[in-house]
């Protein structure tokens, strides 16, 4: 089974930057600790100051799914940073090897 690539991308709402910016580092962290993640990093986007993109490598795909039902995915991005976004889109890739 193959590495699966994740590219999430965000904008935030206007005005809602600090409170979702202040709240990455948790989701990060936790998202590292799991034992399917490979990499797990936010990146701000240059020349636009509210849109990030998280870049997230995992095992398989059964540890991306496994990522996201953990506490961390559940309560801080869906619940808290969510709701605080304009837009979002994601992205799937195997990782060739």
């Amino acid at each position: 089974m193959s590495e699966l690539l994740v590219i999430a991308r965000h904008r935030m709402k206007e005005g809602a930057e600090q409170e979702v910016l202040a709240l990455l580092p948790a989701v990060c962290d936790a998202a590292r600790a799991e034992p399917g993640c490979l990499e797990f990093d936010a990146y701000r986007k240059l020349g636009d100051e509210r849109s990030y993109v998280l870049l997230e490598r995992y095992r398989s795909r059964d540890a991306f799914a496994a990522h996201r039902e953990t506490p961390a995915y559940r309560e801080i991005l869906l619940e808290q940073i969510v709701p605080r976004l304009e837009d979002r889109t994601i992205e799937t890739h195997d990782v060739e090897p």
